[in-house]
């Protein structure tokens, strides 16, 4: 074989390589356009435009019901239009599956789509004091203690890890700081079984505390068993159930999602703003009223997408301030708002969404959003610590909350789609 025939199979297998590359990740891209989940509310006709690349795909004529049950959706009940209008039609509530090909028949991707009826919330954009009771008392990190003998010791090193729950001492149940304190004093230096939630599992484990004192003791273990802050209460229902944050309340030593055994919104006052600034995310300061005269609702659960409750209905007139959502596929980049309070009540902030991210796997990451209201921008700087929360609105529809400032540019920062948060 001659070396340029040698040379000309090379740059085949290069071409070869180079298309097969080609194909592999036009194919990724346009998987990873398409959403694994979207809603449509009954009796609308939805344009389906995924990044551009829906002329390459066809919906197959067909719908299952979801989790592979047999299907009884009736006849008609779905009506996906021609091959390629791209647009999805439903006329039932119920969930289905709808099955993506590429060039009508390389199978791509399969997406769950729930028909659902109009739903309205009440945005709000109020800011909220936040206190929060672990269930458990939340181990930040073990630590040295100086004993009566002047040595040093740790004794719960390796044995008790970050992120642990202390349930229990020696079977008896602790609830808070305070309680673990009287329990470890009152054994002295005897050997301890503490009861630890572990992630998912109940762990026995055994500690012996270390003399420091006249009848005083210490594991060497340093706890959390509540936090408080401000953020912003982002919807109620006609329910009374709220939504607020936009993302979970997490420790801020560990960083893990706290466990939540009860907690309750109180009326607060913002005092001070610290402006945002490159590298420097701001800051809401304010007086948190804590007096059973001041408690707006109760907290029921912390979760990754917000934490979520009950408030006094009868405060709320439903009817007057109710404002339908709209599903992620409704939001175009461009002109939207915000509510927040920073200026002592609320008002509505013009700001500008910059991306949509249908697939992301970061719930809380779903929008883009740039602060671009000059009064806003004058009195915060942009997004701040404590504006979490706060709804945003496009075309007289709520759409999603506020989650995170970007900390080398404050106007910018992201959202969560309000989808998101009502699946918790």
């Amino acid at each position: 074989m001659t070396r340029k025939c040698i040379y000309r199979r090379i740059l085949f297998v290069i071409l070869l390589l180079g298309i097969a590359t080609m194909v592999a990740y036009q194919y990724t891209s346009i998987k990873n356009a398409i959403p694994d989940k979207m809603k449509f509310v009954k009796g609308t006709e939805q344009e389906l435009n995924f990044n551009g690349f829906t002329d390459m795909v066809v919906y197959e004529d067909s719908a299952m019901v979801a989790a592979g049950q047999k299907t009884n959706i009736p006849v008609g009940a779905v009506q996906i239009t021609s091959n390629r209008s791209n647009k999805f039609y439903a006329k039932e509530e119920g969930s289905y599956t709808v099955q993506f090909k590429l060039f009508g028949f390389i199978n791509l991707k399969s997406m769950d789509v729930d028909v659902v009826e109009t739903q309205y919330l009440i945005p709000s954009g109020e800011a909220i004091g936040i206190y929060m009771e672990t269930d458990g008392i939340l181990v930040i990190g073990t630590g040295v203690v100086n004993g009566l003998d002047g040595l040093n010791y740790e004794p719960a090193y390796n044995i008790v890890k970050s992120g642990d729950y202390i349930l229990s001492v020696n079977g008896e149940r602790v609830e808070n700081k305070k309680e673990l304190v009287q329990k470890v004093n009152l054994y002295g230096n005897q050997e301890l079984v503490l009861e630890v939630r572990r992630n998912a599992e109940v762990v026995k484990l055994s500690v012996t505390p270390v003399t420091t004192g006249l009848e005083e003791y210490k594991m060497g273990v340093w706890v959390r068993d509540n936090t408080q802050g401000i953020g912003t209460l982002t919807f109620i229902d006609e329910n009374g159930d709220f939504g607020a944050l936009g993302h979970g309340i997490n420790d801020v030593d560990t960083g893990q999602l706290m466990r939540l055994r009860h907690g309750k919104l109180y009326n607060t006052e913002i005092i001070s703003i610290m402006k945002g600034q490159k590298g420097s995310p701001g800051e809401l300061s304010g007086v948190i009223h804590y007096k059973d005269s001041e408690i707006i609702g109760e907290i029921s659960s912390n979760t990754s997408a917000g934490i979520f409750g009950q408030v006094d209905v009868e405060n709320y007139t439903f009817e007057e301030l109710a404002m339908e959502i709209g599903y992620k596929q409704d939001i175009e980049a461009g002109a939207a708002s915000i509510l927040t309070s920073v200026s002592g009540s609320v008002q509505e902030y013009d700001v500008e969404i910059q991306e949509i991210n249908l697939n992301d796997n970061d719930a809380n990451k779903g929008l883009v959003i740039k602060i671009v209201d000059e009064e806003l921008l004058e009195l915060t700087g942009g997004i701040v610590q404590g504006m979490s929360g706060s709804p945003i609105i496009q075309n007289n529809r709520l759409v999603g909350a506020v989650t995170h400032v970007f900390v080398q540019d404050s106007t910018s920062g992201f959202g969560i789609f309000i989808e998101n948060m009502l699946e918790n």
